[in-house]
């Protein structure tokens, strides 16, 4: 059956009205979803009210419950916190509290909510939502409000978005406000590493987690810390002694510095508290170790958002406001949650009590349900971090066994000690480097001797080549750029130099780190396969680029990092606009062909247009949006902004671009230009991209290991099927691993992009938000899933 696309034209919020409020501990990103359930509600011809100070300003009603316009939300989206504010509330949690609260919003003919908090605040909600038609009888009983009102607004319609930076809540990848906390805390590491580094210090850093430990465990393997304590999997018995072994054991190995985090509600196997101040006192009496502790606290709360928590909170107001338009009286109060990718929909109260159910398995001591629980994503980032942050020792490590053979039940002997070769090609990308980290690490505690290359092919060959070891790739994930050194060069013009190399250091498999010219490459090295037996390795490729123009994979690393970038500068660009009045600005991105930074830096800043190569446009278009800047500048918000990809039309130049909004636009705003150009490229990378490219790396280094075994016969490694030359992609909620061969048909190499891109679908999105008139596919929307059935994290996926 063909796909029909649905178009949310149909859907019109005519004569309802929508209320907007924010419970609980405040998260970056809410005022993101608020201002995109403003919006959203106004465009489709709905009324939008702001509840003030959460289920407080309910209940009290009066000024706290105001209808807003398009403006109210205007400069909201790069400000952290809440401005609609938050408050706990008692009444809220009597029935005379709910009671009043119901009067307060059939006055103003709300039936529909939107509410952004934690999970006690969506039971609330759903509690409300629940007793809503005794209420409202109630109320009639009383003489408040007549029969008529009780027949109008027969039923109340809740939709809920996580709000809450623990990343605690059940039925989503990432929580709005997460990834924030997440870039307070990386902030904070490596500012303190600097200076734990010039003494020789140990440092005990307390986050934010009281039955989480998400951010304790993520901050970990994002700074490569030495010991982690978190909520679901406390520590063994003894664990003093083998915590300070391995300290030990780091400062013998010349390493300056510890890092110690503690979620604040770590707890050892017995269910007792481990406190920062413990953790320190312990050190300090068996070491002897200069040690301070740093409790992070409410600063993991502040700042300004993320990109991703920008985005994703857009995403979910969006879709909120679809899912309250769409709701009937059978509907049941649902949650807007992201997985991989795409937003859904999943039963409100599905997802709390799964969420319990964790906090009932760490109550109980059953540590390994709770992790489980917690999800794949969770699971596999514990997995992750401890095999990366604990070295073997040697004597446990795989052995040379009778001339450097070993029995394995399945394939009789195999190699275990192989030479597996590691290089970055193309532009260097933020996150490169806590790639190499990992599959150097992974690679060592699987048994191979790792190699690495410097300066790309180019390097390799001309004998660029040194053996890598475990602590030399310690410190490397919060470096920037590319260490090994990188460059564009491709294979073929060096094809016999580098099969000599390869022969020379008797190379048995390839991990190539890059974006484009990495895919290309290996092509290059598996087309020549024929002529050199050298390639008949497996080889593998992990996405690293900027652009995220790689085919086979919706992320790339370096691109979170980026997006960031872009978005700060847009923030400051904005702020200089809004200084000055009247002003425009067009600002140029990287990408090459390909306007996934233009896009969505667009969706992030708030900005008025992004042109990009994949959505053509011409004169006309470029004629509506000085118009519809002209049209804006008689408003309160006097700026614009817009983005313009750098390949986006040969003809239509930044310059171009910039002169005709001059021109057009005279006499109503100036124009500014700003090309970002490689400010873009540098940077410490964003916990994302360390993460990301920590878990892609480490994964395809074990698969590495496999093919190896699968491909050892006679005394070599002999690979020459299509299999064993694979890119590791993200695709929608699964790492896949993708032959190179069969990803031509999915490449536009005239213009070095994938055919199809899943973020065009979010296009629309950002024309919305901006007030344009526009189509926006929701087939993928509408559907109500189940948690037990869905379970998004029941997949590896693009969360952090």
């Amino acid at each position: 059956m063909d796909h029909q696309p649905k178009f949310f034209e149909n859907l019109s919020g005519t004569g309802k009205a929508i209320g907007v409020l924010t419970s609980g501990g405040d998260a970056q990103g809410m005022n993101a979803a608020v201002r995109a359930v403003v919006r959203m509600g106004i465009y489709v011809k709905a009324k939008v009210y702001f509840v003030y100070e959460g289920y407080q300003g309910m209940v009290d009603g009066g000024d706290n419950i105001v209808e807003v316009s398009w403006e109210s939300v205007s400069s909201i989206l790069q400000v952290g916190g809440t401005v609609i504010g938050s408050a706990r509330c008692k009444s809220f949690r009597t029935r005379e509290g709910r009671l009043q609260a119901a009067y307060n919003l059939v006055q103003r003919g709300i039936t529909n909510l939107c509410v952004i908090g934690g999970d006690g605040s969506l039971t609330g909600a759903n509690l409300f939502r629940e007793e809503w038609s005794g209420l409202l009888e109630e109320l009639a009983q009383k003489g408040k409000i007549d029969e008529e009102a009780v027949k109008k607004y027969a039923y109340l319609n809740i939709v809920g978005m996580v709000g809450s930076i623990d990343n605690d809540f059940c039925g989503t990848d990432m929580t709005i406000g997460t990834d924030s906390a997440l870039h307070r805390i990386i902030e904070v590491v490596d500012a303190i590493m600097t200076t734990a580094q010039s003494h020789q210090r140990t440092f005990v850093l307390e986050v934010m987690g009281r039955h989480c430990g998400y951010l304790a465990l993520v901050s970990a393997l994002a700074c490569g810390a030495d010991w982690v304590f978190i909520p679901e999997y406390p520590p063994e018995e003894g664990w003093e002694d083998s915590m300070c072994v391995k300290l030990s054991e780091n400062r013998a190995r010349k390493k300056r510095l510890n890092i110690i985090i503690v979620a604040e509600g770590a707890i050892d196997c017995h269910n007792k508290p481990i406190t920062s101040e413990k953790v320190k006192d312990l050190v300090v009496q068996r070491l002897g170790f200069d040690t301070r502790v740093t409790i992070l606290g409410h600063v993991q709360r502040g700042g300004t958002p993320s990109a991703f928590d920008r985005i994703l909170a857009s995403r979910m107001g969006v879709e909120a406001v679809l899912a309250l338009l769409e709701a009937t009286p059978a509907t049941p109060a649902c949650v807007v949650s992201l997985s991989g990718n795409q937003a859904v929909r999943l039963p409100l109260m599905e997802c709390v009590q799964m969420t319990q159910e964790v906090q009932k398995a760490m109550d109980e001591g059953r540590f390994v349900e709770a992790v489980r629980l917690r999800g794949r994503s969770f699971e596999n980032n514990l997995n992750t971090y401890k095999l990366l942050s604990h070295k073997k020792p040697d004597a446990e490590l795989p052995k040379d066994l009778s001339l450097t053979f070993q029995r394995s039940k399945n394939s009789g002997f195999f190699l275990t000690n192989f030479n597996v070769a590691v290089l970055n090609v193309g532009a260097p990308a933020a996150g490169m480097n806590a790639a190499v980290r990992a599959a150097v690490r992974v690679g060592i505690t699987e048994g191979h001797k790792m190699f690495a290359v410097i300066d790309g092919f180019e390097g390799f060959a001309r004998g660029k080549i040194k053996e890598i070891s475990w602590g030399d790739v310690g410190g490397w994930t919060g470096q920037g750029g590319s260490i090994l050194g990188t460059k564009r060069t491709l294979p073929a013009k060096y094809l016999e130099k580098i099969a000599d190399q390869m022969r020379t250091n008797n190379i048995n498999a390839l991990m190539v780190i890059g974006g484009f010219e990495a895919y290309l490459g290996l092509l290059e090295l598996s087309a020549a396969r024929e002529k050199y037996d050298e390639f008949c390795v497996p080889m593998v490729m992990v996405p690293a680029t900027v652009s995220n123009n790689v085919p086979g994979s919706d992320f790339s690393i370096g691109a979170d990092t980026a997006l960031n970038t872009i978005t700060d500068t847009c923030d400051r660009i904005k702020q200089s606009a809004s200084g000055t009045k009247r002003r425009v600005f067009i600002i140029e991105t990287m990408g090459g062909y390909c306007g996934y930074l233009a896009n969505m830096g667009a969706l992030a800043a708030g900005a008025d247009a992004a042109y990009i190569f994949e959505e053509q446009f011409d004169i006309r278009e470029l004629q509506a949006n000085v118009e519809h800047l002209t049209e804006k500048m008689k408003t309160s918000i006097q700026r614009g902004l817009v983005l313009r990809n750098e390949n986006c039309n040969e003809n239509y130049t930044t310059d171009f671009i910039y002169q005709l909004y001059s021109e057009e636009g005279k006499g109503v705003f100036d124009c500014r230009k700003n090309v970002l150009g490689h400010m873009q490229q540098g940077g410490a990378p964003s916990p994302f991209d360390r993460n990301f490219g920590t878990k892609i790396s480490a994964k395809a280094m074990q698969w590495i290991s496999k093919k190896l075994k699968e491909t050892y016969r006679k005394g070599k490694v002999f690979a020459n099927t299509d299999d064993s030359v694979c890119l590791l992609g993200m695709r929608r909620r699964n790492l896949v691993f993708q032959p190179v061969a069969e990803l031509k048909t999915e490449t536009d190499f005239v213009h070095r992009i994938p055919k199809e891109q899943w973020w065009l679908k979010l296009r629309p999105l950002m024309k919305i938000l901006a007030k344009y008139k526009t189509s926006y596919d929701v087939s993928d929307s509408g559907q109500l899933e189940h948690v037990a059935m869905h379970s998004p994290k029941e997949a590896e996926t693009g969360a952090i």
